[in-house]
Protein backbone atom coordinates (compact mmCIF):
# COMPACT_ATOMS: atom_id res chain seq x y z
CA UNK A 1 0.00 0.00 0.00
CA UNK A 2 2.83 2.31 0.65
CA UNK A 3 4.41 2.25 -2.47
CA UNK A 4 1.11 2.75 -4.07
CA UNK A 5 0.58 5.82 -1.63
CA UNK A 6 4.30 7.21 -2.62
CA UNK A 7 3.72 6.52 -5.97
CA UNK A 8 0.26 8.50 -6.52
CA UNK A 9 1.72 11.60 -4.15
CA UNK A 10 4.78 11.77 -6.76
CA UNK A 11 1.99 11.34 -9.65
CA UNK A 12 0.49 14.51 -7.99
CA UNK A 13 3.10 16.08 -7.09
CA UNK A 14 4.55 16.16 -11.00
CA UNK A 15 0.91 17.40 -12.36
CA UNK A 16 0.99 20.14 -10.18
CA UNK A 17 4.66 21.48 -10.61
CA UNK A 18 4.50 20.76 -13.97
CA UNK A 19 1.39 23.30 -14.70
CA UNK A 20 2.51 25.46 -12.84
CA UNK A 21 5.92 25.60 -14.03
CA UNK A 22 4.19 25.25 -17.82
CA UNK A 23 2.10 28.19 -17.30
CA UNK A 24 4.67 30.33 -16.34
CA UNK A 25 6.68 29.37 -19.01
CA UNK A 26 3.89 30.62 -21.32
CA UNK A 27 3.36 33.84 -19.77
CA UNK A 28 6.92 34.47 -20.46
CA UNK A 29 6.89 33.23 -23.67
CA UNK A 30 3.62 35.54 -24.19
CA UNK A 31 5.18 38.44 -23.07
CA UNK A 32 8.14 38.15 -24.83
CA UNK A 33 6.37 37.31 -28.29
CA UNK A 34 4.26 40.87 -27.82
CA UNK A 35 7.57 42.61 -27.56
CA UNK A 36 9.19 40.90 -30.61
CA UNK A 37 5.50 41.35 -33.16
CA UNK A 38 7.00 44.13 -34.82
CA UNK A 39 9.70 42.06 -36.35
CA UNK A 40 8.00 39.93 -38.97
CA UNK A 41 8.76 35.89 -39.92
CA UNK A 42 7.85 33.84 -42.33
CA UNK A 43 8.89 30.25 -43.67
CA UNK A 44 9.20 31.47 -47.12
CA UNK A 45 11.99 32.72 -48.91
CA UNK A 46 10.28 35.63 -50.59
CA UNK A 47 10.54 38.92 -48.79
CA UNK A 48 7.68 39.97 -47.03
CA UNK A 49 8.42 43.32 -47.31
CA UNK A 50 9.44 44.98 -50.03
CA UNK A 51 13.00 46.51 -49.24
CA UNK A 52 14.37 49.54 -50.83
CA UNK A 53 17.83 49.24 -49.53
CA UNK A 54 19.27 45.80 -48.27
CA UNK A 55 22.61 46.30 -46.23
CA UNK A 56 23.15 43.32 -44.93
CA UNK A 57 22.09 39.35 -44.49
CA UNK A 58 22.69 37.06 -41.71
CA UNK A 59 22.15 33.31 -41.00
CA UNK A 60 21.05 33.19 -37.12
CA UNK A 61 19.87 30.43 -35.07
CA UNK A 62 18.33 29.55 -31.84
CA UNK A 63 18.02 26.70 -29.94
CA UNK A 64 16.47 25.57 -26.72
CA UNK A 65 16.11 22.14 -24.55
CA UNK A 66 13.22 21.73 -22.91
CA UNK A 67 12.44 18.72 -20.40
CA UNK A 68 9.09 16.59 -19.72
CA UNK A 69 7.51 16.36 -16.65
CA UNK A 70 6.98 13.34 -14.58
CA UNK A 71 2.84 13.39 -14.96
CA UNK A 72 3.26 13.69 -18.39
CA UNK A 73 5.86 11.10 -19.10
CA UNK A 74 3.74 8.49 -17.38
CA UNK A 75 0.71 9.44 -18.91
CA UNK A 76 2.33 9.29 -22.23
CA UNK A 77 4.00 5.86 -21.09
CA UNK A 78 0.35 4.03 -20.56
CA UNK A 79 -1.19 6.23 -23.86
CA UNK A 80 1.91 4.10 -25.21
CA UNK A 81 0.50 0.73 -24.15
CA UNK A 82 -3.10 1.71 -25.87
CA UNK A 83 -1.72 3.33 -28.81
CA UNK A 84 -2.66 6.64 -30.75
CA UNK A 85 -1.34 10.10 -30.00
CA UNK A 86 0.52 11.46 -27.18
CA UNK A 87 -1.01 14.48 -27.08
CA UNK A 88 0.77 15.14 -23.43
CA UNK A 89 4.24 15.62 -25.67
CA UNK A 90 1.99 18.38 -27.94
CA UNK A 91 2.26 21.29 -25.24
CA UNK A 92 5.70 20.64 -25.30
CA UNK A 93 6.65 20.79 -28.79
CA UNK A 94 4.81 24.03 -28.93
CA UNK A 95 5.81 25.89 -26.20
CA UNK A 96 9.91 24.41 -27.36
CA UNK A 97 8.59 25.68 -30.93
CA UNK A 98 7.43 29.13 -29.93
CA UNK A 99 10.61 29.36 -27.49
CA UNK A 100 12.98 28.86 -29.94
CA UNK A 101 11.62 31.28 -32.60
CA UNK A 102 12.17 34.01 -29.94
CA UNK A 103 15.56 33.56 -29.14
CA UNK A 104 16.46 33.33 -32.87
CA UNK A 105 14.26 37.03 -33.11
CA UNK A 106 15.80 38.00 -29.63
CA UNK A 107 19.75 37.80 -31.59
CA UNK A 108 18.27 40.18 -34.66
CA UNK A 109 16.05 42.93 -32.84
CA UNK A 110 17.77 45.85 -35.39
CA UNK A 111 16.24 43.50 -38.55
CA UNK A 112 13.74 44.44 -40.70
CA UNK A 113 12.59 40.76 -41.27
CA UNK A 114 13.05 36.53 -40.60
CA UNK A 115 12.75 34.97 -43.81
CA UNK A 116 13.86 31.04 -44.77
CA UNK A 117 13.03 29.55 -40.93
CA UNK A 118 13.43 26.18 -40.11
CA UNK A 119 13.13 23.87 -37.62
CA UNK A 120 14.52 20.83 -36.51
CA UNK A 121 13.78 18.68 -33.77
CA UNK A 122 15.39 16.02 -31.86
CA UNK A 123 14.16 14.12 -28.39
CA UNK A 124 16.91 13.02 -26.05
CA UNK A 125 16.14 9.92 -24.16
CA UNK A 126 16.63 9.61 -20.42
CA UNK A 127 18.59 7.49 -18.76
CA UNK A 128 16.21 4.71 -18.14
CA UNK A 129 15.38 4.38 -21.93
CA UNK A 130 11.77 4.43 -21.33
CA UNK A 131 10.48 7.10 -23.28
CA UNK A 132 11.32 10.95 -24.08
CA UNK A 133 13.32 13.05 -21.70
CA UNK A 134 13.62 15.99 -23.52
CA UNK A 135 13.08 17.37 -26.82
CA UNK A 136 15.97 19.31 -28.28
CA UNK A 137 14.68 22.21 -30.71
CA UNK A 138 16.87 24.01 -33.42
CA UNK A 139 15.60 26.86 -35.10
CA UNK A 140 17.21 29.14 -38.04
CA UNK A 141 16.50 31.44 -40.84
CA UNK A 142 17.70 34.53 -42.49
CA UNK A 143 17.73 38.15 -40.91
CA UNK A 144 17.40 40.79 -43.42
CA UNK A 145 18.87 44.32 -42.69
CA UNK A 146 18.28 47.44 -44.43
CA UNK A 147 15.52 50.17 -45.32
CA UNK A 148 12.27 49.05 -45.89
CA UNK A 149 10.67 50.44 -49.07
CA UNK A 150 7.35 53.07 -47.47
CA UNK A 151 4.61 53.92 -49.83
CA UNK A 152 5.99 57.01 -50.46
CA UNK A 153 9.48 55.64 -51.73
CA UNK A 154 7.54 52.90 -53.85
CA UNK A 155 5.67 56.44 -55.20
CA UNK A 156 8.72 58.08 -56.44
CA UNK A 157 10.27 55.16 -58.04
CA UNK A 158 7.50 54.46 -59.68
CA UNK A 159 7.50 58.45 -61.28
CA UNK A 160 11.61 58.08 -61.96
CA UNK A 161 11.01 55.12 -64.01
CA UNK A 162 8.08 56.32 -65.70
CA UNK A 163 10.19 59.59 -66.39
CA UNK A 164 12.90 57.50 -67.72
CA UNK A 165 11.22 55.85 -70.06
CA UNK A 166 11.14 56.94 -73.60
CA UNK A 167 8.72 58.97 -74.90
CA UNK A 168 6.30 56.96 -77.69
CA UNK A 169 5.08 58.67 -80.79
Amino acid sequence: MLPLLTFLTLLLLGYLSGQWLERRHYRSIIEREQQLQNLPHSNSRDLLLPMQDITRVELLAGSVVISIDYFKRVVAILRSLVGGPVASYETLIDRARREAILRLKQQCPDACQLINIRIETSAIHNAAGNGIGSVELLAYGTAIYGRVQTATTAATASVLAASTQPATP
